[in-house]
């Protein structure tokens, strides 16, 4: 028995595995050998660490473990997941037939009279009835590789999802990182300005004695309290940020505002361990959000693959089984089986230049995504350097205003002494104070960008890449 012609060049197509579009190959990216402020390249990278082993301070990790739990952001973006992950489902249903079931019912009557002019015989005007009942399955042949294609864009945004997902992650685990360091250097900064405006009150308090003693002019008195009052405005401002900046933690958290519980300010605090910062080849594979941009562009290439596809035929067969009969009884004991078995074709002729559009807009798509590729890892090359120049420069910079600290402090001290010896004006004492009191300010702030400069790097690089979804969310290995 031979085979029907169509079914030869169906299975012909099939065996032949013809799939439109190109296949995805990723863009070239021009990497440098080393980031800037990286003398020395090394495979060792601040990305292999935790989290909570990058910033081991027990109240930021208790923080950061409750934003992974309870942050709205983030479970926007697992439940994206979970879409993507359905979408994908729906696209791989069409490797396999479709299977369905069908029943009807039809009633007749005679609706001419007999005719002696006519040859039809004559109607007896009685009803009838017919009843189907039967299985239906269809089933397309993937000839141009439309449902291949289609397949790998659903897993390819399936892919992008969940490293949305763990960007989002890290984002937010910076994000706390950097709320909470900032708010430790505005409790810093409020405990300077409380001793500012306690050692400006008891120089008003000196002043307004000895003016009112008639030592001491009034323009002493005047200028001390002006002091004074700039001090005690510098605080009520420090307290307004402190709150709004526990505000922001809050949302983080998925609280409601309220203030932060944390240990008392320092001086001190420890500065996360200082690692390079790896090879910027490796970037590409550590950054989530680069493995999303990619994805996205894997699937924009399939796409390509799916526009043209439509231009082709869609070949398959369609079966039916099942019973007709003019009594319903007859549908599951009588013997008037149906059986078809049949194929299919389908495929334009002329769409108004739909096809041709289509397939251009999806190339168009593919060359966005390429480009914002190429530049999303110019960015995080960028990214990084910055970082790191960052927390070398603020190294500097923090000793350079450590011995300006120390050395105001000094004279602060030599003025007090000479004062109380009758050897100076209480105006050194006043003046040295003026001067301690922003430099140490200046120093809090420091201390705090060269926080955030770790943060931004270890975000920057991917970090926390070797985690898997469980270890990140509990916050141990």
């Amino acid at each position: 028995m031979r085979a029907p012609a169509w079914l030869c060049v169906a299975m012909g197509g099939i065996l032949a595995g013809c799939t439109m579009g190109p296949n995805y190959r990723r863009p070239p990216v021009a990497a440098p050998p080393a980031f800037r402020g990286q003398p020395v390249p090394s495979a060792e990278s601040l990305a292999d660490l935790s989290w909570w082993e990058a910033f081991p301070d027990p109240v930021l990790i208790s923080l950061i473990k409750e934003a992974l739990a309870a942050n709205n952001d983030l479970k926007t973006a697992i439940a994206r997941v979970d879409e993507s992950r359905s979408l994908a489902e729906i696209a791989r249903s069409e490797y396999y037939p479709r299977a369905g079931y069908e029943a009807g019912m039809q009633r007749d009557r005679g609706i001419y009279k007999s005719n002696p002019d006519l040859t039809l015989p004559p109607a007896d005007n009685k009803s009838q009835n017919l009843f189907l009942g039967g299985l239906s399955a269809a089933w397309e042949f993937d000839i141009w590789g439309r449902i291949r294609r289609s397949n790998q864009a659903a897993l390819a945004e399936l892919l992008a999802s969940e490293a949305g997902r763990r960007g989002v992650m890290l984002s937010l685990a910076s994000a706390v990182s950097q709320a909470y360091f900032e708010l430790q250097e505005l409790d810093r900064r409020l405990a300077i300005a409380r001793s500012s405006a306690s050692a400006f009150q008891s120089t008003y308090a000196l002043f307004n004695r000895r003016f009112h003693a008639g030592i001491t002019s009034r323009l002493a008195v005047a200028r001390a309290e002006s002091a004074l009052a700039d001090a005690n405005a510098n605080v009520a401002d420090i307290e307004r940020q402190i709150s709004e900046k526990e505000h922001e933690i809050c949302v983080l958290l998925a609280r409601s505002p309220g203030p932060i519980q944390r240990e008392p300010a320092r001086d001190s605090v420890q500065i996360p361990p200082a690692i390079p910062a790896g090879l910027p080849s490796s970037l590409l594979e550590r950054r989530p959000d680069l493995i999303q941009t990619e994805q996205f562009l894997a699937s924009a290439s399939a796409r390509i693959g799916v526009a043209k596809a439509y231009a082709f035929p869609r070949i398959g067969l369609t079966t039916l089984l099942g019973r007709v009969s003019p009594a319903l009884d007859a549908i599951t004991s009588g013997s008037s089986q149906i059986a078809v078995l049949a194929g299919f074709g389908a495929g334009p002729l002329y769409t108004g230049g739909q096809l041709k559009g289509e397939y251009q807009a999806a190339v168009a798509v593919f060359e966005q995504a390429k480009a914002q590729y190429v530049q999303g890892a110019l960015r995080a090359f960028q990214e990084v350097s910055d970082a790191l120049v960052a927390e070398q420069k603020l190294t500097e910079r923090e000793e350079q205003q450590r011995r300006q600290v120390t050395a105001l402090s000094d004279a602060t001290t030599i003025a007090d002494k000479r004062y109380r010896g009758g050897l100076a004006s209480y105006y050194e004492v006043l003046e040295a104070q003026q001067l301690l009191f922003p430099a140490q300010i200046s120093l809090s702030l420091t201390r705090r960008d060269r926080h955030l400069a770790m943060v931004r790097l270890y975000k920057a690089l991917g970090g926390g890449w070797k985690l898997n979804d469980t270890q990140w969310l509990q916050g141990h290995n």
